[in-house]
């Protein structure tokens, strides 16, 4: 008996429907490019192959190999993200640069989620975090504006795109939307989870500190942000930005920020993390954990954390560029802004 099956993107009336998306999706692109250019940033172009993905607990790679002429086999992965060339680039001395890299993650499908996808990422030598925030704002009118519309919308909820972004620290989420004193508990993780559970979120055994921050902003913060327009959610606790400095006012908290808008994060920022022995003990302790939950590791990449030593102050972003363009378009899910999206 013959199975019945959604009818694949490439069929005439499905292309007919998504092609005002992704009309919309190169207009955007060559919009965000020429603003980049008059803000005096060179375009670079991150080789996709790695000799590690990235080394986040909960990031999945896709893995392969590769061979030499001797038929020796080495390892190798296709990057989560440009972010470690980018840096590389930024110690041989480029000062601003920004990549539309196509990017893999594994184990991630969904409305919001493809397992290949486009990342915006840009960085400023010498520039504070908090520059990247104004760059956010005007990205988002750009987007907009190039696709002709006055709000940005996802499943019901809009935004909108002119508009100033509210500012919010993490600290100041937990309290308002979970009812949580964060910094109370920051090295305690019985007592958040307690916390979580007394506001409905529910706490497996096995869960790390980090599991239950993840679960309580997921389900209790996010849905509130970005409604009616942007939310920048900054100053994540330095145990939750890997590749972020810590504030040189509160230690306990990190120059990282992500951008909301209907709910959906777009954006993901920091201010660089520049110390290669305080990022290598990082990795390790990411990699530990992966070992743990998932029974892998990832390798550290050697060369990024020498040219770490070598790189300047910076503050750098990385955007989901097919994201902003179904927020912008009006899609509802991913694979509509997406030129030849995976069956």
């Amino acid at each position: 008996m013959p199975v019945d099956r959604p009818s694949p993107w490439w069929s005439r009336d499905i292309h007919v429907d998504r092609r005002p998306f992704l009309l919309a999706r190169n207009a955007i692109l060559s919009a965000l490019r020429g603003r980049f250019e008059a803000w005096g940033f060179t375009e670079v172009d991150a080789a996709a192959l790695q000799v590690s993905p990235g080394n986040e607990a909960h990031l999945h790679a896709f893995a392969t190999e590769a061979i030499g002429p001797d038929g020796a086999r080495r390892p190798l992965y296709l990057h989560t993200s440009p972010e470690f060339a980018a840096k590389k680039l930024l110690a041989a001395g480029e000062e601003r640069i920004f990549a539309v890299a196509k990017v893999w993650r594994n184990r991630e499908r969904g409305p919001l989620h493809h397992p290949e996808f486009t990342m915006l990422e840009w960085y400023r030598a010498d520039a504070p975090y908090e520059t990247l925030m104004a760059d956010c704002k005007e990205i988002l009118a750009l987007a907009a504006e190039t696709a002709g519309t006055r709000r940005l919308t996802w499943r019901g909820q809009e935004a909108d795109p002119f508009a100033e972004p509210q500012r919010i620290t993490v600290v100041e989420a937990f309290e308002i939307f979970a009812g949580i004193d964060l910094l109370a508990h920051l090295d305690d993780r019985e007592g958040l989870a307690a916390a979580a559970g007394q506001v409905g979120v529910r706490v497996a055994d096995d869960d790390v500190w980090a599991d239950v921050f993840s679960r309580v902003l997921v389900q209790k913060i996010e849905p509130h942000l970005g409604i009616g327009r942007p939310v920048i959610l900054s100053d994540y606790p330095t145990s939750e930005a890997a590749l972020a400095r810590p504030k040189p006012d509160d230690p306990r908290v990190a120059e990282r920020f992500e951008l909301y808008a209907c709910g959906v994060e777009l954006a993901n920022a920091f201010g660089e993390l520049t110390d290669p022995a305080e990022q290598r003990r990082r990795f390790e302790a990411e990699m530990d954990e992966k070992a743990r939950v998932y029974g892998e590791r990832y390798p550290i990449d050697e060369d990024f954390l020498a040219a770490l030593a070598q790189m300047p102050p910076a503050s750098g972003a990385a955007l989901g560029f097919d994201r902003l363009v179904m927020l912008a378009a009006g899609a509802g899910r991913i694979e509509q802004v997406i030129w030849t999206p995976l069956a």
